[in-house]
């Protein structure tokens, strides 16, 4: 199994390498007769495309996507959607000083001693830019999941930063590069990050992705439950190193009064109404109708100027810097994609919810 498939019905195949001609995905389970174009899916790619400020890695990447199958007319035709993002912007000399080398912190010597071939250009799969087509799916997903379902996602702490929930504004994540709600916090990480950039180091990042809307009953107990399948997607992003749901780590914390999310009748309604949402919308890995909320959390990046200590593949010891364009914190551009793999999964489920329900 070479695991490069995520999905139950609504199932997504990504391929290709950073450096390759061109990577993309196969998306198979989306409903016919649904609207799509091109256009509905470069708006979601356009969020996450590289070189848009100093923030993040300065490769030109266009990201413009084309669809090669499972339309007609305009419309799905129920059968696979194949999607083809090309790559434009290589510089794989810039890895020429790395080839026979492991960076500290990446994924070099796993993928070496596993497979016995590693592609040094970039890091192949194992580079951020596999996202891309992460994203393009997730485009297709919210198409399934409807107008009504809502998902968003903003970076809640750079580094050692966090900001501040009393000063949280959906619309802030628009006006700054960094997809924050905390304007205040946004100048400071500004100011830190152009000073980690300048030290040719990287910082890491926590996401948080929301979703508005999900009706009761997504998930299913044991083995299909929807925050477990909501965790292993987001961790399974490239450089993310742990994820919670609700209030996650720090439930730990908390009393069984506290952590309690008490539920009262609303006349003519019929479902409850809950008083708090420490369980991040789901109960019994099934969703209870409220926001749905996540967090995962990016390591720093792991190609530095900054000089490592590091072995080469004959096993000598060697000094390790990477040169090239690479993303300061990759937490930033980890935003969108978060918000796909949210996607994804909720149509996923949804999808499966029907099948079962009817």
């Amino acid at each position: 199994m070479s695991h490069n498939t995520f999905g139950h019905l609504f199932r997504v195949t990504t391929w290709g390498e950073s450096h390759g001609p061109a990577l993309g995905c196969v998306v198979d389970g989306a409903p016919p007769r649904l609207a799509l174009s091109e256009a509905d899916i470069q708006v979601w790619l356009d969020k996450r495309r590289p070189g848009q400020s100093r923030f993040t890695t300065q490769r030109q990447e266009p990201d413009a996507v084309k669809i090669l199958s499972g339309t007609f007319e305009g419309r799905t035709t129920g059968t696979p959607i194949s999607l083809l993002i090309e790559n434009v912007d290589q510089r794989s000399k810039d890895y020429g000083d790395v080839m026979d080398k492991f960076r500290p912190g990446h994924a070099d010597y796993t993928y070496l001693a596993k497979y016995g071939v590693r592609d040094y250009r970039g890091g192949g799969r194992q580079s951020a830019r596999e996202t891309a087509a992460r994203v393009a799916a997730g485009a297709i997903a919210r198409l399934v999941l409807g107008k009504k379902i809502k998902i968003r996602g903003a970076l809640v702490q750079m580094g050692p930063h966090r900001i501040s929930p009393k000063n949280w504004n959906w619309l802030e994540t628009e006006k700054n590069p960094f997809w924050c709600p905390d304007a205040k916090m946004a100048a400071q990480w500004e100011t830190y990050l152009d000073g980690v950039r300048k030290a040719g180091s990287s910082c890491g990042a926590v996401i948080e992705v929301r979703a508005s809307g999900v009706p009761v009953g997504l998930g299913a107990p044991i083995y299909g439950k929807l925050d477990a399948d909501l965790a292993q997607a987001l961790m399974s992003i490239n450089a993310v190193k742990g994820v919670e749901i609700g209030d996650g780590f720090a439930a730990a914390s908390l009393s069984g009064e506290e952590n309690a999310d008490e539920m009262r009748a609303v006349r003519g309604a019929k479902a409850p109404k809950f008083t708090a949402n420490h369980a991040g919308g789901i109960l019994g890995g099934i969703s209870t109708g409220q926001e749905i909320v996540a967090r995962f959390a990016v390591k720093p990046t792991s190609s530095i100027l900054s000089p490592r200590r590091t072995v080469t593949s004959k096993g000598a010891n060697a000094d390790i810097s990477t040169k090239g364009r690479h993303d300061p914190c990759v937490g930033i551009r980890a935003v969108p994609v978060g918000e796909a793999m949210m996607a994804c999964v909720l149509a996923d489920h949804l999808v499966r919810h029907r099948a079962q329900n009817g």
